[in-house]
């Protein structure tokens, strides 16, 4: 691909990023008719958080070899992109087909299965669509920029989502909250799965039929098998990577375990259990929240980076976050649900700033990889980084559990016991504010300079260049 990228090509791949966060934003809220409205325990929330994304880190690092590897005269990545966008929008639309009437046991059973369906999608798409971006560039401030642009228009989807709040418990809009996801669900997986076949169409890609890869097939299957576990722990060997990816799963993990208490928090200890008073504040928190990454965070922290450079930039904006996180334990006043909104901008530089630069640093490592080994391996590399977020999805999902559960939180029930509260606005404060200090402590010697990563793309240049005349 040329050294400049399109700016066609940058809104191709934001609109499938788009469509990758719309899907958990989405679901992060839907979840909660789960535990509202259709009467799941806590333990069963965890398990339906734990389970499925166990079983989709599992299946990324094949995925991610499988791309790498693929011999096509669309390149590697474009068919799979395509396929999993149908598999992620069907899937969706069906598994969100819940009746109160099928009971808490058979409904649990039932999501359970299509979930699984559904993050086997995401795996087939996402995986292949990440590797589209890193090796979409090779200039150092290019992929911070293409990133960056991928990150605006998918924090749409956390601005357009919250809103959800509001049709979904507005009778005037359905009879009940299950019913409500059962409609929206049809809109939400047809939308998303056009939306994540963009990339697909408008980025361009190199046939790869003449590559000598390995294809992972029946008869080589124990070479290829070992192929994906070499490639493993080779990527994950490197140290500047392996930075990346436990700061990763130390601040997202942390975020995703207390997010949902937002939605609690604001019902139940500011608006005393009552969903109709609450109103929109619960939307307000996402949405201006996600308004804040878009129009502020995004754009500073692509400035800073280029400024300060990305390790610098990225702690900076994990120290604000700090700071927002902590005022909400002072900000959510009882009859004064607007000071939140304080917070919130400071909040977002947290996840806000958080993959615009890690995907682009996480590009600048492949570099090195390849210097290294001889081979580029965006898919592996990728799947490594988001089975990373995904794990730390099934745990943060299973913690969530645990910690209501061990909080007294009670599901459906009309109040809730002070303990309950205290502890879910003691945790939403403590564990992101835990998460993030360990992610910026693992991050203070992270190596990969502007300096080094323009050092390294002139070797590889010039090895290019080498094999090409010989």
């Amino acid at each position: 691909m040329s050294h400049k990228v399109t700016y066609t090509e940058k809104v191709a791949f934001g609109i499938g990023m788009l469509a990758n966060q719309m899907f958990p934003a989405v679901l992060g809220i839907f979840v909660v008719v789960l535990i509202q409205d259709l009467g799941f325990p806590g333990w069963m929330w965890g398990i339906l958080f734990l389970v499925p994304r166990i079983f989709d880190a599992i299946t990324d690092p094949i995925m991610g070899f499988i791309s790498d590897n693929t011999r096509s005269r669309w390149g590697r990545r474009r068919q799979y992109v395509l396929l999993g966008a149908i598999i992620m929008g069907v899937s969706f639309i069906v598994m969100w087909q819940l009746y109160r009437v099928n009971g808490v046991s058979y409904n649990f059973g039932y999501f359970l299965l299509w979930s699984l369906v559904f993050y086997f999608g995401i795996t087939v798409f996402s995986v292949p669509y990440v590797a589209m971006g890193y090796e979409m560039s090779t200039d150092f401030h290019e992929r911070t920029q293409i990133m960056a642009i991928a990150q605006w228009i998918g924090q749409w989807a956390w601005v357009v989502a919250p809103w959800f709040w509001v049709v979904m418990y507005d009778q005037t809009w359905f009879v009940s909250a299950d019913i409500a996801v059962r409609e929206l669900a049809v809109w939400v997986g047809l939308t998303c799965m056009v939306f994540a076949m963009i990339p697909a169409f408008f980025i361009r890609s190199n046939s790869t039929v003449d590559e000598e890869y390995i294809p992972l097939t029946y008869h080589n299957l124990k070479a290829s098998i070992a192929e994906i576990v070499n490639g493993f722990k080779e990527a994950f060997g490197s140290a500047p990577f392996r930075k990346l990816c436990l700061a990763t799963f130390f601040i997202f993990n942390a975020f995703n375990t207390v997010a949902s208490f937002s939605f609690f928090i604001i019902v139940y200890y500011l608006f005393a259990g009552s969903t109709g008073d609450a109103g929109i504040w619960p939307t307000l928190f996402g949405s201006l929240g996600a308004l804040a990454t878009t129009f502020l965070v995004i754009p500073i922290v692509t400035k800073m980076s280029r400024v300060y450079g990305k390790k610098q930039a990225f702690l900076i904006s994990q120290g604000i976050s700090l700071i927002g996180y902590l005022l909400f334990w002072f900000l959510f006043v009882p009859g004064k649900p607007y000071l939140f909104i304080i917070a919130l901008p400071l909040f977002s530089f947290g996840i806000g700033s958080l993959f615009t630069l890690m995907m682009s640093m996480t590009a600048d490592v492949i570099d090195l990889d390849e210097l290294k080994t001889g081979k580029r391996r965006e898919g592996i590399f990728g799947a490594i980084y988001w089975w990373m977020v995904k794990f730390g999805l099934a745990i943060a999902g299973g913690l969530s559990g645990v910690l209501l559960s061990s909080v007294g939180f009670n599901s459906g029930a009309v109040e809730q016991t002070e303990q309950a509260i205290t502890g879910l606005r003691f945790f939403f404060t403590a564990i992101p504010i835990a998460g993030t200090l360990i992610a910026m402590f693992l991050m203070r010697n992270y190596s990969v300079s502007e300096q080094k990563a323009k050092e390294t793309r002139k070797l590889l240049e010039q090895r290019k260049q080498l094999t090409t005349e010989q």
